[in-house]
């Protein structure tokens, strides 16, 4: 293990690396759960998205632990699988086979950028406040739809959205698992998503919203599974609306984890093999059916705990086998107790507002319509396209043209286009 993972030279001990992979599994265990209810709204069965990211998870960590070194955490994303389910086939009206081969291609172009100097010409081109607008505007979207499927905002007719009511067993199934969560979060308990998402099964069950009786064999089966691997689909690959697809979950995977991994790594050294074993992994995905892999914000309980090296996400891969022998029990859990937490990994992603210089309108304003498109239109592109179409825009007004990569410009024509041949 030390020749493997260099854990002497990283100032660690196997002990040590172990423990940090067993924390972060706590807390990062909660995709196995979530994954599936939020992938299966786009008609993909949940039994085998389920098995979909266990594989990936475990193949992530491996290639984080193997190629990289790292201690970082890959797991599907939960931003990630929204803009899939809600933008890929929501929006853009993609089948969800269609959408795995927007995947797949969104992975080529990350790992090209990987292991070529795209990634930094790409890090140095995006303005660092459209940056923590994606993030925050993602994390509020997350926010909107946990709120949603918690039943606690419903629609209304005459204002759009509207509070639900409390006293619904749905609503208040929410709210009460929220309330045994943020407590358990705030003090940082081990696996408090896990324990919160327990706790809001249990109370499911006792307010009538839980069907247990979909509780049956515990043995591993991989029936089902073959519908989703390898079932990417390149039907409409000659479309624009197709490679608009591509193009923004292009930019979402490749931004966000950028960002995650240079705030996270204690050892920024590793940094470019981290990112090129995200790349990887997010073809992985599009291969193995499921949304793209991304480092998770839970790494940085596995780095607090003292990992250092890759037998912490080693550690963390190798746990997530086991969990292929729950996977009824994961189907009882209703989206009530799902809810709480989105809402909190929502609040976690939206504190990149504190990294927006809002004293500069002309980076205020274009991060604030993705703030605000984001939630209000349910399509993460959109939210992109208004922010990103504003940069250059208010630049040029304010006679500051100089501030405006050549990447802008492309990246404010592309999203221009989406909207014109949306329109027509």
């Amino acid at each position: 293990m030390n020749q493997l993972f260099n854990i002497d030279s990283a100032n660690s001990t196997i002990r040590t690396e172990i423990l940090a992979g067993l924390t972060a599994f706590m807390t990062v265990a909660y995709i196995i759960v979530v994954n599936g209810a939020i992938l299966s709204q786009a008609g993909m069965p949940y039994e085998a998205v389920t098995i979909a990211t266990v594989i990936c998870s475990f193949v992530g960590c491996m290639l984080m632990a193997l190629w990289a070194n790292s201690p970082l955490i890959l797991v599907p994303g939960m931003g990630d699988n929204a803009f899939f389910v809600f933008t890929l086939v929501f929006a853009f009206g993609l089948t969800w086979q269609q959408s795995l081969a927007a995947v797949l291609i969104a992975g080529i172009v990350f790992a090209v950028a990987a292991v070529t100097k795209g990634a930094a010409w790409l890090s140095r081109s995006i303005p660092q406040s459209m940056v923590h607008s994606m993030t925050a505007g993602i994390g509020l979207f997350i926010a909107f739809l946990g709120l949603k499927n918690g039943g606690v905002i419903v629609a209304n007719e005459g204002t759009f959205v509207a509070l639900g009511n409390l006293g619904d067993p749905h609503a208040l199934t929410t709210l009460l698992t929220l309330s045994i969560l943020l407590p358990l979060f705030l003090k940082n308990i081990k696996g408090n998503f896990l324990l919160g998402i327990i706790a809001g099964t249990v109370i499911g069950g006792l307010l009538g919203i839980v069907d247990f009786s979909v509780l049956g064999d515990f043995s591993l089966s991989f029936s089902g599974y073959e519908s989703i691997f390898l079932a990417f689909d390149f039907s409409e690959i000659g479309t624009v609306n197709f490679w608009t697809a591509v193009f923004s979950l292009s930019m979402v995977i490749i931004f966000q984890n950028m960002g995650a991994q240079l705030g996270m790594l204690p050892d920024k050294t590793k940094f470019k093999r981290s990112f090129q074993a995200n790349a990887f992994s997010v073809i992985g995905a599009g291969l193995l059916g499921c949304s793209p892999i991304t480092t998770a914000a839970e790494s940085a309980t596995g780095i607090a705990a003292g990992g250092r090296t890759g037998l912490t996400s080693f550690t963390t891969g190798i746990l997530f086998i086991p969990a292929l022998f729950l996977i009824p029990l994961f189907k009882v859990i209703p989206n009530e107790a799902i809810a709480p937490v989105l809402i909190i990994v929502g609040c976690l992603m939206a504190q990149s507002l504190k990294q927006i210089p809002f004293n500069d309108i002309t980076d205020a304003f274009p991060a604030y319509l993705m703030l605000v498109i984001m939630p209000l239109t349910f399509s993460i592109a959109n939210g992109l396209a208004f922010g990103f179409i504003a940069y250059p825009l208010v630049k040029l007004i304010t006679g500051r043209k100089n501030e405006i990569s050549t990447a802008m410009y492309v990246i404010a024509f592309f999203f221009l286009l989406y909207f014109i041949l949306g329109a027509i």
